[in-house]
């Protein structure tokens, strides 16, 4: 018997069958009456309807559907008011499936203050009604340069007076130290008319706005005005004027003067897109901002950048004729056109965005790696997976080799890594049984297959990646062992040295291929901490082996030297070497004087 379909899915596809084929916005609303969605559409019917289809494959937007109880929808005329109303609608209702803008770090902006004579100052706080707000300022170096030459040419007031014309008139305030010293023109005391005040504000606000050349054209004029008119000091006033602020313009300016022009780029990772917005002026950056979407129902690069440019646009009032951005966006904006550019000036343009967005996006990580180091470990970790293209993350991966001299004294050392950090606990050292000579290869396949055959028989865990220590030759034989012999499915890679004896390449696979990983990345020096470490317990657990079998053979069949005297003797000097050189008080003060004196006579004896 076929179940009944319940009623809100019935009034849902009620709604999405008689949805128009227009522009317009759709909202989703859950069984509390909350919209949980907001979404865009230029066919509102197609775009709708494809959320509701079974062979829907994103687990995120089926968690969506089922929770959708309702449906709205806004027509609208075209596409850019779709656009603007979303955006409206999403920073309104902070639905929960939709992208979340973050915006946390508070950069410096400067105000310029709605008061009767207005007051100019950084702030990092945007109060509604205050005044006009320009920047934010993402770095510090432009902020002080433009302070600084505001701060030469104009004598802007810096106190916190209420400045009304009737305060004024009736003298409720007196000259303060700034008019001394030439910093201030005293409009407290009427000294400076209101006209003249605004006139500097006015053009502050052209500087702040980039625009430049338009201040220095009519700053030309005014000056070829005066010198007409013979009024010289007037005009020599306003030549060096001109010249602090054509100075400025030609530092700040970083591409040609005519481009005017809004940048927009994106980097991805998981969870979050990053964007970067320049608002180029007259060939001057005038705006630079960075901020991340983190993402909810697996938002395409395309779709962030939409979201990004209606944004800052609206955010900063933008009105810039062209767009520029580094992949086609189908978006439709009245009187704008969108660029891609591959050479010249804008391609500069679009290479700086890039750079800073990159940036941020490294910072970032660098402080969530800070918080959680762990994370830094889990990415480096995701990176191998990725390279190698595994089947699971390689959370525990083994490193084997083998040291010997000359064939004696053989050992091996295995050691564990889990998560990207060594298990010294796991770490485990082999001597070297069935091999005669030095013979590397079948030392190898001695060791692994010891110690698989153990894990299995014992029900241990078995590593997501076997790393040697040592090329093409010894991936083969541990390769043998695992799939061959004991029929395992573990992943091989094999880690080669230079004629330096430094790591060089990854290899993987079979034939082995060199994995291309710079040696100057966090992955290349995780890979190359796990071959050092391996060589490092290797190595170090040969000498202490080489060094018992010398002085057991310098101290065999002396008197009163007994085992547990040879090891003493190996704990307190380390090596035969040592013992022969020590006097026979040092060696008393380990195992007694008769000893001591017996040992001294065999070894000056034996030299």
């Amino acid at each position: 018997m076929k179940k009944e379909e319940p009623d809100y899915k019935k009034h849902l596809k009620g709604i999405v069958l008689n949805l128009p084929e227009t522009p317009g916005i759709y909202q989703y609303i859950d069984e509390n009456g909350t919209i949980i969605y907001v979404g865009k559409a230029v066919n509102l019917k197609r775009r709708v309807s494809s959320y509701f289809q079974k062979n829907q494959k994103s687990i995120k937007t089926k968690r969506l559907v089922n929770n959708i109880r309702d449906l709205k929808y806004i027509v609208v005329n075209n596409e850019e008011e779709a656009l603007l109303l979303e955006n409206n609608l999403i920073k309104r209702y902070k639905p929960r499936y939709n992208v979340l803008l973050k915006d946390d770090k508070t950069y410096p902006l400067i105000c310029i203050t709605n008061e009767f004579y207005p007051r100019i100052f950084v702030t990092r706080r945007r109060l509604k009604g205050l005044g006009t707000y320009y920047g934010p300022y993402t770095y510090s170096a432009p902020l002080v340069a433009v302070m600084g030459l505001i701060k030469q040419i104009y004598s802007m007031r810096r106190c916190q007076l209420q400045l009304t014309p009737e305060r004024i008139n009736q003298g409720k305030f007196k000259l303060c130290l700034d008019y001394h010293i030439k910093t201030c023109k005293g409009p407290c005391c009427g000294l400076q008319s209101h006209e003249d005040y605004m006139k500097d504000v006015s053009e502050i606000k052209e500087i702040l706005r980039g625009n430049t050349q338009t201040l220095l054209d009519l700053l030309m004029d005014e000056m070829k005005s005066l010198s007409q008119q013979m009024k010289f000091e007037e005009a020599q006033i306003l030549k060096e004027k001109y010249e602090l602020i054509e100075s400025y313009r030609a530092k700040s300016a970083i591409v040609n003067s005519y481009i005017n022009a809004d940048v927009f780029t994106i980097e991805m990772n998981e969870n979050i897109g990053y964007i970067n917005y320049l608002h180029i002026t007259n060939g001057a950056v005038n705006q630079a901002f960075t901020f991340e979407y983190r993402k909810q129902l697996d938002e395409s690069e395309e779709e962030l950048l939409q979201l990004g440019i209606i944004e800052m646009r609206e955010r900063y009032g933008s009105k810039s004729p062209e767009i520029i951005v580094p992949f086609k966006v189908y978006m439709n904006l009245a009187n704008t056109t969108f660029t891609i550019p591959q050479k010249g000036e804008k391609k500069k343009l679009l290479e700086l965005s890039l750079m800073n967005v990159k940036q941020y996006k490294l910072d970032r990580l660098k402080q969530a790696e800070k918080l959680d180091p762990d994370q830094k470990r889990i990415r480096l970790l995701k990176e191998i997976q990725d390279q190698l293209k595994l089947a699971k993350l390689p959370a525990q991966i083994e490193c084997f080799d083998n040291s010997n001299i000359s064939g004696s004294d053989a050992v091996a050392a295995c050691v564990v890594f889990k998560m990207g950090k060594p298990s010294k606990n796991d770490y485990r050292k082999y001597n070297i049984k069935t091999v005669v000579g030095p013979d590397d290869y079948a030392s190898m396949r001695e060791v692994v297959g010891r110690r698989y055959k153990r894990i299995i028989e014992e029900g241990g865990t078995l590593p997501d990646l076997i790393i040697t220590d040592g090329g093409k030759g010894q991936m083969e034989v541990v390769r043998e062992v695992i799939e061959d012999e004991l029929g395992l499915k573990i992943p091989i890679a094999g880690l080669a040295k230079d004629n330096k004896h430094r790591t060089s390449e990854l290899l993987y696979g079979f034939p082995p291929v060199v994995i291309g990983i710079k040696q100057s990345t966090p992955l290349f020096h995780l890979l190359e901490n796990i071959q050092n470490e391996v060589h490092r317990f290797a190595i170090k657990f040969h000498r202490n082996k080489r060094s018992k079998s010398q002085i057991a053979s310098v101290l065999d069949n002396i008197k009163g030297v007994g085992q547990s005297r040879k090891e003493a003797l190996l704990k307190a000097f380390k090596s035969a070497a040592r013992i022969k050189a020590a006097s026979e008080e040092e060696i008393a003060a380990v195992i007694g004087k008769a000893a001591a004196k017996n040992i001294k006579e065999k070894l000056n004896g034996d030299s």
